[in-house]
């Protein structure tokens, strides 16, 4: 075992994540999981459970889950998901217990460390022991279900966790594909800690700009809806495969249909018979970090606070990993912590903390309780838990009223701070001064426009003439700018009128790239005020042309689609770095700060990309643009020889509202998404759900499976299928039923 007690001494970059004081309890070195051999009375606990569970597994394969109470819904989900991928199941516990080194080697140390300075088995353990009754019995039954299912499949070989204890479901509590944690940045973390050398990122070998995240939520009036009913639109932009569909029904009143995280016993996006909710990233700034004035004597170190010197926790952490022979080695790093949070980073001479929600416990009590809701004021009351850190929510019931939270946890502070910087941690006045309550936050409720919506951007056009006013907010309460798809959602839903679920999809997929519509017409212009002596003025002529005439809309057969993508993206990779530290988004600088060279070498060099990669730059978009499934790893590879379909959508970067983006290291010449659209669904609440939905590919993770790519051609048109909500049509559209374990 090797021992590293760092304190780094050079002057180190940025990261971004904060923590609550009262979880400051010293992560300790995480235990092996308990390998006993099952008992028999826990496995005749876990048949007895799996007689209360019921399994139907539709003509699609999703399952829809029916238990005798909510804790044996959990049991079923968490059996069913782990049929479908449990391999995304173990990876996501692996990840949240911090254990990756364990499994990937020793260059996962870094990505355990940021997780063990927050996560702890002992301090879960304390908190699974507080939490109330029905809490613990759904986890119990979260447990149960997976260990059921490793006992009645022993072929399935786990990777680590051979089983599961209850506290665990506290690991990994609410379900965003990126936690607050890991806003923090690695390289950093690994440069204070292990004294590595500073090294640039590698980039896309492509130049392709790394692929938004987020996802688009809107939520219609009944007096826009041709059925007179709220209308609610779930569009996850998430890395596929991320979410499985799932429905999961108990006899407690639980009837929730929509996306699960992988692992995760309620659904994340979805609706049951009274609401629905959709999830947003982007809300208030909720992540701070602190400027620490250090001091060192006698060897122990201590930070200033309001005029005197305290303490600085150290903390030795065990980082195990498996070496690359096969077997297993050790590192240990000591941690130090203030009372704001860990130490992840040196900046300008000091030592940078961040501080974030660490609230479990009341993250997966909120998870779980709004599935159960049944109207908005239910809703509304466990939104007061304010647990829900990372997302705005949009929300749709069967009253017809439709509201928007810009946020959910969002401490108090100091206003005449900068909180979108690091602020001074050695004085009292940057404390938070707890959490604004839920009414002070930025929100709508049934607004005179008609309808809400979120695309990851601001919360001031959420609402056309109805949105809230920036003048009315500190700024701390919100930390995405406007963007592309805001622009075009705004648009599109200020003029709606008697929507139906077929053309709320219609609208969701509208093929307009608000992005290039700044860019094309300064092209033109730079173009057209070129002398004709300039080579460039015959070299573009054709691709000035086509986009000339284009009507800034996907399609699988457009060129001018595939040669506006690959000139955009030529212009945001050489803008990036200039973007990046003037903290502007790289599109906007794109846009607005280009000059006429610029733009038109730009279209110079994605033609000649174009040629090389293709033959030629006139090569129609889905040519171009494909949609591949060829296995169930998680880091999918991708090969121009294997079969693929066209997709015309593109990636969210240039406003398209439909996104399919490449996220992968692109060692191909077409592009292959892996993010964007993945589980999508429309619903019109009423006396009766009616609601379709599609995934990217398909339900199950195993490519030997009808449902691993069955969904695929009808994702890549945007054509969804009907939800089967009812029994009555699930049964006409069966194609299993079973207790889990048989």
């Amino acid at each position: 075992m090797t021992t590293t007690r760092l304190i780094a001494s050079t002057l180190l970059g940025c990261a971004a994540l904060s923590w609550a004081p009262l979880s400051l309890a010293a992560p300790d070195t995480v235990a092996a999981v308990a390998k006993a051999p099952y008992s028999a009375a826990d496995v005749a606990r876990w048949k007895q459970a799996a007689q209360r569970v019921t399994i139907m597994r539709d003509k699609w394969g999703i399952p829809h889950i029916f238990g005798k109470s909510d804790a044996d819904a959990a049991f079923g989900m968490l059996y069913a998901q782990a049929e479908d991928d449990f391999n995304r199941v173990e990876v996501n516990y692996i990840n949240a217990l911090g254990r990756m080194a364990e499994v990937e080697g020793e260059k996962a140390i870094w990505s355990d460390l940021r997780m063990k300075m927050y996560v702890s088995p002992a301090d879960l353990k304390a908190r699974y022991a507080q939490s109330p009754e029905w809490l613990k019995k759904l986890m119990v039954g979260f447990a149960d279900g997976l260990n059921f299912y490793l006992y009645s499949h022993p072929e399935v070989k786990p990777k680590l966790l051979t089983h599961f204890e209850p506290w665990m479901a506290l690991a990994f509590s609410e379900g965003s594909i990126g936690g607050d944690i890991e806003s923090i940045d690695l390289k950093k973390l690994e440069q204070f800690y292990g004294k590595a050398p500073q090294v640039a990122l590698a980039s896309n070998d492509k130049g392709f700009d790394p692929e938004p995240t987020g996802s688009n939520g809107f939520a219609i009036a009944p007096r826009l809806a041709a059925g007179g009913h709220a209308l609610l639109w779930i569009n996850p932009h998430t890395s596929f495969y991320f979410r499985p569909e799932i429905h999961v029904v108990s006899d407690e009143g639980l009837d929730a249909y929509g996306a699960v995280t992988w692992g995760q016993f309620f659904v994340y996006q979805g609706f049951n018979q009274h609401n629905g909710w959709m999830h947003t990233s982007g809300g208030g700034d909720v992540i701070d970090e602190y400027l620490e004035t250090v001091a060192e004597k006698d060897g122990k170190y201590f930070y200033q606070y309001d005029g005197k010197l305290r303490p600085m926790k150290a903390v030795a952490v065990t980082l195990p990993y498996k070496t690359a022979s096969g077997g297993m080695a050790s590192k240990t790093v000591t941690a130090y912590f203030t009372h704001h949070g860990p130490v992840v980073r040196e900046e300008g001479g000091k030592w940078v903390t961040t501080r974030m929600m660490f609230e479990p416990m009341k993250a997966l009590e909120q998870s779980f309780s709004r599935t159960k809701t049944r109207d908005y004021k239910g809703f509304l009351q466990v939104m007061q838990l304010r647990t829900n850190s990372s997302n705005n929510t949009v929300y749709a019931d069967g009253d017809g009223n439709i509201a928007y939270f810009h946020g959910n946890f969002i401490p108090k502070r100091d206003a005449k701070f900068d909180w979108s910087r690091p602020v001074d941690g050695s004085t009292s006045a940057t404390e938070w001064q707890g959490l604004l309550p839920v009414k002070d936050t930025i929100h709508l409720f049934n607004p005179a426009s008609g309808y809400v919506m979120n695309t990851n951007n601001w919360p001031f056009s959420a609402a056309g003439d109805s949105s809230p006013r920036e003048q009315d907010y500190p700024a701390y309460l919100w930390s995405l700018p406007e963007n592309a798809r805001g622009v075009h959602a705004a648009r599109l839903l200020k003029d709606v009128k008697s929507l139906t679920l077929d053309s709320l999809v219609t609208t969701a997929y509208d093929s307009y790239l608000t992005a290039f519509e700044p860019l094309v017409p300064a092209l033109l212009q730079d173009y057209d005020a070129l002398p004709a002596s300039d080579p460039r003025k015959a070299a573009l002529a054709d691709q000035v042309q086509a986009l000339r005439g284009w009507n800034l809309r996907w399609a699988v057969d457009s060129v001018p689609t595939s040669l506006a993508v690959y000139w955009g993206q030529d212009m945001v990779k050489q803008a990036s770095k200039a973007a990046r530290a003037e903290h502007m988004p790289v599109v906007d600088y794109v846009q607005t700060r280009l000059n006429s060279d610029e733009r038109l070498d730009a279209l110079a060099r994605a033609s000649e990309k174009l040629k090389a990669d293709f033959g030629s730059w006139q090569t129609p978009w889905g040519e171009i643009n494909r949609f591949q499934r060829l296995s169930g790893d998680i880091d999918l590879r991708y090969d121009d020889s294997k079969p693929s379909i066209p997709v015309p959508f593109t990636s969210a970067t240039w406003g398209s509202l439909a996104s399919f983006g490449m996220s992968a290291k692109q060692d191909t010449k077409r592009i292959y998404g892996d993010r964007g659209n993945s589980f999508v669904a429309a619903v019109e609440f009423g006396p009766r759900i009616r609601a379709k939905s599609i995934l990217a590919g398909g339900e199950s993770g195993d490519p030997k499976s009808p449902h691993f790519n069955d969904q695929a051609e009808m994702y890549s048109r945007g054509q969804f299928k009907d939800v089967l909500f009812y029994k009555e049509d699930i049964e006409k559209n069966l194609e299993r039923k079973y207790h889990p374990g048989a």
